[in-house]
């Protein structure tokens, strides 16, 4: 007996071929669309990371904040706290907590400050308490894409203010005073308003 061999035809293989280019096709942008939604996914989950680590940090040193009065570089006091939007910083304080694993001979207080550049959240933070023109501090961008960081600071009395040392409270012997608390506030385009309220140690 004898068998009968035939191929595809012309028509069969095209209809393969056409076949295999839609799969393909629809395989490519299946794919195409899940290497997006994962690159969507890790912006969006770096982004929620840096408002919690800014958040972090700033509640943190509002909670270890040390009545220590600093000299600028010019040799002029600074309050251990100061908050003042007209200045270079939006915020300056200096707190505890300053991490010191190497056995450095230092102060576990450190001076740190904040400043809105170009959209970005910049912290700084010097090396010594009592610096001169030769301190140059350290900055750190903690945060892109801000429309506005803002304080307000309760005062021993119960009233809140927009700036800390307040106004009525500027005269040298007050650079040790510290707020109850502090509600920090952030403005951003995707997020909208971010509001924490955090206690001082005092």
């Amino acid at each position: 007996m004898r068998f009968l061999q035939r191929g595809f035809t012309l028509i069969e293989v095209l209809v393969a071929l056409a076949v295999f280019g839609v799969l393909s096709a629809l395989a490519y942008m299946t794919l195409g669309q899940t290497l997006s939604n994962a690159d969507m996914l890790t912006e969006r989950m770096d982004r929620l990371q840096a408002i919690q680590r800014t958040m972090s940090y700033l509640s943190t040193e509002f909670m270890q904040a040390s009545p220590r009065p600093i000299r600028d570089d010019l040799g002029g006091y600074e309050p251990a706290l100061k908050s003042d939007f007209s200045s270079d910083f939006a915020l300056q304080i200096t707190h505890g907590g300053w991490p010191n694993s190497a056995g450095v001979p230092r102060s576990t207080q450190q001076r740190t400050a904040y400043r809105v550049e170009d959209e970005e959240l910049v912290r700084y933070h010097w090396n010594v308490l009592d610096r001169t023109p030769s301190n140059v501090p350290v900055a750190t961008i903690m945060l892109d894409d801000l429309e506005s960081l803002t304080f307000r600071f309760l005062q021993p009395d119960g009233e809140w203010v927009d700036q800390w040392p307040p106004v009525s409270l500027q005269a040298q012997s007050n650079t040790k005073l510290l707020p109850r608390a502090v509600e920090i506030t952030l403005v951003l385009p995707d997020e909208g308003e971010l509001r924490r309220i955090v206690e001082v140690a005092n």
